[in-house]
C-alpha cells in the first residue's frame, strides 16, 4: 500500500516521461505495482523518504481512501498553490458528521452515554426521596410513586427520606393542601417492608413532622439547625359556603386533628394527652428538644456526641466558678 501511495506523490515531481509511464500503468493493477517499483528505484537517490508513522492521521486518511476508492487519488486535480491531496479533507463525502465522530477517551470516558436525567431521578438512583415543598397533590403523587418504586427495586435496602417541608400549609399559615396528603404518604411508609431513614434538613412542620417521626426507630435524624413544629390542622378557606357546610368542614378538621395526635403519640412514645396539650398552640422544637420529645433519635452533627459529652453540667460550672446557690432563691 505504501508503494501505491508513493505513485501519486512521485507523479507531481518526476519528469514528464516518467509521469507518462506512471499514468499509463495506473489503468491496469499489475503494471501499477511494477511502475511503482520503477519510480521508487529511480527517485530513491533523489528524494530521501522519511520513516512512515502508521498513526499519522494524514497517511491514515490516504490509506483509507486508497482502499475504498483509489480512483480519487488517481484523478485528483493538481493545484500548484496547495500541497497535494489536501482536497480530500475538504470533501464532504469523506468527512464524518459530528454525530459519527467518536470523542476521545480522555474527554468521554466519564460522561454518560445518554442525556443526564433530572435531579429527582438522580436522587432516586441513590434511594433518596426528597420532600422540599408543601404537601400538595403533585408532591404526594411523586413521593408515593417513588416509595413504591424503591420497594419494588429492592425490598431489603433502606430508603432515605429527606424532609424540608411546611406540611399542608405555607410559611404564613395559609392552607395549600388537605390533611389527607400527609396521611397518604404516611400510609405508604407504613406499608413498606424497607427501613425508612428520615432526615430533617430544614423544617418539618405539621404533617411533615409526622413523617419525620414515622421513620424506623433509631433511624430518625435531624440536622443541628433544623426546626420541627406540630400544630393543629387549619380549616381551609370557606369563602361563600353555607353555614352547614362550614360546620361539616370544621368537624372533619377536628377528626384530622385527633388522628394526628394519636399518630404522633404513637411514634414519639408520649401520651395522647401530652401531645394534645402541646398542640393547643404551635409547638416549635429545635434538634435537642425534638430528640427529648421523641420525634427523632439522633442529631446529625459530626463530633456532636463527643463535644456534648465533654461539656460540664450547669452545677459543675457554678461550682468551678465559685458561685454558691443560696437556699430560698
Amino acid at each position: 500500500m505504501a508503494c501505491f501511495l508513493q505513485a501519486p506523490m512521485a507523479y507531481a515531481i518526476v519528469s514528464s516521461a516518467s509521469a507518462a509511464v506512471s499514468s499509463r500503468a495506473v489503468r491496469v493493477p499489475k503494471p501499477l505495482k511494477l511502475s511503482c517499483g520503477v519510480l521508487g528505484a529511480r527517485n530513491a537517490a533523489k528524494i530521501p523518504m522519511p520513516p512512515i508513522n502508521p498513526k499519522d492521521p494524514f497517511l491514515s486518511k490516504l490509506a483509507s481512501v486508497a482502499s475504498s476508492s483509489p480512483e480519487t487519488l488517481v484523478n485528483s486535480s493538481t493545484n500548484p498553490d496547495t500541497p497535494p491531496f489536501l482536497d480530500l479533507f475538504d470533501s464532504p463525502k469523506l468527512m464524518a458528521t459530528p454525530a459519527q465522530v467518536e470523542r476521545s477517551v480522555t474527554y468521554n470516558e466519564h460522561r454518560p452515554k445518554s442525556p443526564p436525567p433530572d435531579l429527582p431521578s438522580l436522587l432516586l438512583n441513590g434511594r433518596i426521596v426528597y420532600i422540599g415543598m408543601p404537601l400538595v397533590p403533585a408532591v404526594t403523587e411523586l413521593v408515593v410513586a417513588e416509595l413504591m418504586y424503591l420497594q419494588w427495586m429492592d425490598p431489603k435496602q433502606p430508603i432515605y427520606l429527606y424532609i424540608n417541608s411546611t406540611g399542608t400549609t405555607r410559611d404564613d399559615g395559609e392552607t395549600v393542601g388537605m390533611e389527607t396528603e400527609g396521611f397518604a404518604i404516611y400510609d405508604a411508609l407504613m406499608q413498606l417492608q424497607n427501613e425508612i431513614h428520615t432526615v430533617a434538613v430544614g423544617a418539618a412542620i405539621g404533617q411533615a413532622c409526622l413523617l419525620l417521626s414515622a421513620g424506623t426507630k433509631g433511624k430518625r435524624f435531624m440536622m443541628p439547625h433544623a426546626k420541627a413544629m406540630i400544630q393543629q390542622p387549619r380549616v381551609p378557606s370557606s369563602g361563600l359556603m353555607p353555614a352547614s357546610d362550614v360546620l361539616i368542614r370544621a368537624k372533619e378538621v377536628i377528626i384530622n386533628r385527633d388522628t394526628l395526635v394519636e399518630l404522633l403519640a404513637k411514634h414519639t412514645e408520649n401520651s395522647v394527652e401530652t401531645v394534645a396539650d402541646v398542640m393547643r398552640r404551635p409547638f416549635y422544637m429545635d434538634a435537642n428538644r425534638a430528640k427529648e420529645f421523641g420525634v427523632i433519635d439522633r442529631i446529625l452533627w459530626r463530633g456532636q456526641e463527643k463535644v456534648m459529652a465533654e461539656v460540664a453540667s450547669p452545677e459543675e460550672w457554678d461550682k468551678n466558678a465559685g458561685i454558691k446557690v443560696m437556699d430560698g432563691f
